[in-house]
């Protein structure tokens, strides 16, 4: 299944990272973000180890783990890996594919030059992670 440019502009801007970007930031976001078809049971990330993708799903489900312990299922439309876009902070979980899956892979080093061409992507983003800290905080 090939997922078309307005598709992945639609399917980033439903993640609450990029909600606030405009269509031309959106635009060139989905330039750069390419479609992975994933096995079942394939390890996205691995908890402890250094990111370097962000993956937003299309299709199938993903089981996330922490320290051999479920704490989600995700499935279409859901995403994981935000924090490699922004740090090189180890990896906070397991995901493991549990069924066959397409996923949209936004690398960070394509992501870095994004940034370095439209910094106001980085900042919104940041806006965001701020927000959530922030709520959680106060929890």
């Amino acid at each position: 299944m090939a997922v078309r440019s307005d598709a992945k502009m639609t399917l980033l801007r439903n993640v609450p990272l990029f909600a606030e970007c405009t269509k031309g930031e959106l635009r060139k976001l989905a330039a750069i973000a390419d479609e992975l078809d994933i096995r079942e049971g394939t390890v996205l990330t691995r908890e402890g180890r250094t990111g370097r993708e962000f993956f937003i799903l299309v299709e199938g489900t993903v089981r996330i783990t922490k320290n051999g312990r479920k704490v989600a299922d995700l499935g279409p439309g859901d995403w994981l890996g935000e924090i490699a876009l922004l740090t090189k902070a180890p990896r906070t979980a397991t995901a493991t594919t549990t069924s066959p899956a397409v996923a949209l892979v936004i690398t960070d080093r394509d992501f870095k030059h994004v940034v370095s061409e439209i910094p106001s992507i980085a900042m919104k983003m940041l806006s965001c992670v701020a927000g959530r800290l922030s709520r959680t905080a106060q929890s």
